[in-house]
């Protein structure tokens, strides 16, 4: 019976001594402790990142304290399982975060796409306003020099410059062209067919006095009016002709006037021009319908 006693007493003995050191340590760590529980309880307070309240720790001691050396599976699972779950609607909420930030990710990046597509056609229709801007002005500034040389053509449309002159001798007392005559004529009428802004003026001189001479000097310009009418389709309203008889003819420098009169016949055929042929020449071509 003693011995049954004390081996009760050693094992309470036994079973004592870890309970009073555990004791003493609590009682040592008794400030860091309290200051622990304080940030435990705001901590309690607040929410973890699924939205839910924080796991509360377990803080039934027992029997055994902290750790208990005999538990079971089943209050291992107990325990575990709370946690387990919790990390699960983490690793959820974390593969929904990613998802989110790939789909933010892909937007950001067809939104940068799509800006890059305006900047580029905006820049596009710049490029291309800028030369229709070029083609405006190059028209412009074409139509400025037209109207300009239009505006020198008009003021200078009744200024008739001589270009070419040609003399046709007759024999005295006739008025028929002779072939040296008409190749003459030919070579002065033929490159009018194209042309433009000129007048014919021929002269006739002749050999005698008074009217009889006039009747003469016109009856040879005529004579060449009508080979250019009817050969050379000139119209008529082009050629200016008159007869002056025996009046002096001109020097070939037009500064003074001989001062012999005509012997025989002659007819001076000069070709006028003035700017309009310039101004046909530079107009720009008419479009094809």
């Amino acid at each position: 019976m003693k011995n049954r006693i004390s081996v009760a007493l050693l094992l309470a003995l036994a079973l004592a001594l870890p309970a009073f050191a555990q004791q003493s340590t609590t009682s040592q760590d008794q400030q860091p402790a309290a200051t622990q529980a304080t940030s435990t309880d705001q901590s309690m307070q607040a929410t973890g990142a699924s939205g839910k309240p924080a796991l509360q720790p377990d803080t039934h001691e027992g029997f055994w304290g902290h750790l208990n050396p005999f538990a079971r599976k089943k209050y291992v699972q107990r325990q575990t399982t709370p946690i387990r779950d919790r990390v699960n609607e983490l690793d959820e909420l974390t593969a929904s975060n990613t998802k989110e930030i790939k789909d933010v990710d892909t937007r950001a990046q067809q939104g940068i796409q799509m800006a890059s597509t305006k900047v580029n056609e905006a820049d596009q229709h710049a490029v291309d306003a800028g030369n229709r801007a070029q083609a405006a002005q190059n028209t412009a500034n074409q139509a400025t020099t037209r109207l300009t040389t239009v505006e020198q053509v008009v003021g200078n449309i009744d200024q008739y410059k001589a270009s070419t002159q040609t003399e046709i001798r007759f024999r005295p007392g006739q008025s028929v062209l002779n072939s040296h005559a008409k190749t003459a004529l030919d070579d002065l009428a033929t490159p009018l067919k194209s042309q433009h802004g000129y007048i014919v003026e021929v002269q006739g001189f002749s050999s005698g006095h008074g009217q009889a001479a006039i009747a003469s000097s016109q009856k040879m310009a005529d004579a060449v009016v009508r080979y250019l009418v009817l050969n050379h389709d000139i119209p008529v309203y082009r050629i200016y002709v008159v007869g002056m008889g025996n009046a002096p003819a001109p020097s070939q420098d037009q500064t003074a006037a001989k001062a012999k009169h005509t012997s025989g016949g002659r007819v001076e055929v000069s070709l006028l021009k003035n700017d309009l042929e310039q101004l046909a020449a530079t107009s720009p071509a008419a479009p094809q319908q």
